[in-house]
C-alpha cells in the first residue's frame, strides 16, 4: 500500500498539486485520470521519487519516503517496477538483455540464473522465443509486453505504469490491460497506473482517481463511477454522446436489477 499525505508540488509561481490526499491499495490496479495539466503526471512521478514535493508524505508500506535516507530509498527502488509510456526499451540490445537489464544492476546472481528468470518472464507475458529479437524488430503491443517483463523482473512489490495504452490499437489495448491486471492479482502488487484510456478504466479499474487542476476531486471503483454526480468528472469521463448513452443505459440495467430485487422480496414476504 502507497499513502499519500497533504502532497503539494509547484513550479515557480505554479501550483501542481494541491493538498493531494489518496491511498493506493496493495493487490489492486490503481488508476489516476485527468486531463492534460491536471496533474496526475507530477503525482505519480512525486510518489516514485523522480519529483520531490514541496510539502507532504509519501508512505510505502508504512515507511515514509520523501525524509528517508538515500540508502533506505534504494532499497524501496528495488522494489518497484516501471513501465515508461514508449516502452523505454534499448534499441542497441535484444529483448534478453534488455530484460536482464534490471537483473545486471541490483542482483549478483549468476548469467544462467539470470537467463532462467528472463526466460520465465517472457513466457508469461506470452513472449517465449522471443528472446534475441531487437526492439525494431517488435510490434508496438510485444514492445509493451517486453517492457511489462523488464518491469516484474525483479518481483516489485509496486509497480508504475505510465500511459501503458498509448500508441495501441483497442484489441491490443485490451490484452496490455487483461495483462497488467492478471499480474496484479497474482503477485499482490500495488500498481499505479496514469492513463486517458476509458476502457482502462472500466474495465480494469479497481480504484481510480479523479485530478482536476491538481486537486483530488473524485474517488471511487470503476463501479462506482457510473453513478457519480461529480459534473467535472462526468464530463471528462463521458465528453462524447455515445459514452453518455451507454452511461444511460448501465443506470437503467443497475436499476432494473433493483427492481426485480424489489419485486423477488415483496413475493418473498
Amino acid at each position: 500500500m502507497i499513502e499519500v499525505k497533504n502532497l503539494k508540488k509547484g513550479f515557480g509561481d505554479k501550483i501542481v498539486l494541491q493538498d493531494v490526499n489518496a491511498v493506493m491499495r496493495s493487490g489492486a490496479c490503481n488508476l489516476i485520470i485527468g486531463a492534460s495539466g491536471s496533474g496526475k503526471t507530477v503525482l505519480m512521478k512525486c510518489i516514485v521519487g523522480l519529483l520531490h514535493p514541496d510539502q507532504g508524505e509519501i508512505f510505502y508500506d508504512g515507511k515514509e519516503f520523501t525524509t528517508m535516507a538515500i540508502e533506505d530509498k534504494k532499497e524501496i527502488r528495488k522494489e518497484i517496477g516501471m513501465l515508461f509510456q514508449g516502452s523505454a526499451l534499448f534499441d542497441s540490445l535484444t529483448v534478453e538483455q534488455n530484460i536482464m537489464f534490471p537483473l545486471n544492476m541490483f542482483t549478483n546472481h549468476t548469467y544462467r540464473e539470470k537467463l532462467k528468470i528472463v526466460n520465465a518472464v517472457l513466457d508469461r507475458v506470452n513472449l517465449k522465443d522471443a528472446n534475441k529479437k531487437f526492439p525494431a524488430e517488435l510490434s508496438g503491443g510485444m514492445m509493451k509486453r517486453v517492457g511489462i517483463a523488464r518491469a516484474i523482473v525483479l518481483k516489485p512489490k509496486y509497480l508504475f505504469c505510465d500511459e501503458p495504452n498509448s500508441g495501441l490499437d483497442p484489441q491490443t489495448s485490451m490484452v496490455i490491460d487483461k495483462l497488467i491486471k492478471e499480474l496484479t492479482n497474482e503477485y499482490n502488487i500495488t500498481t499505479i497506473i496514469n492513463t486517458h484510456d476509458m476502457n482502462s478504466v472500466m474495465e480494469i479499474g479497481d480504484h481510480i482517481i479523479y485530478m482536476h487542476k491538481g486537486l483530488k476531486e473524485w474517488e471511487g471503483t470503476n463501479k462506482e463511477i457510473i453513478f457519480s454526480k461529480n459534473e467535472l468528472l462526468n464530463s471528462f469521463i463521458f465528453a462524447s454522446e455515445f459514452l453518455k448513452d451507454a452511461k444511460d443505459m448501465r443506470m437503467l440495467e443497475a436499476k432494473g436489477k433493483i427492481d426485480e430485487n424489489r419485486d423477488m422480496n415483496d413475493l418473498l414476504k
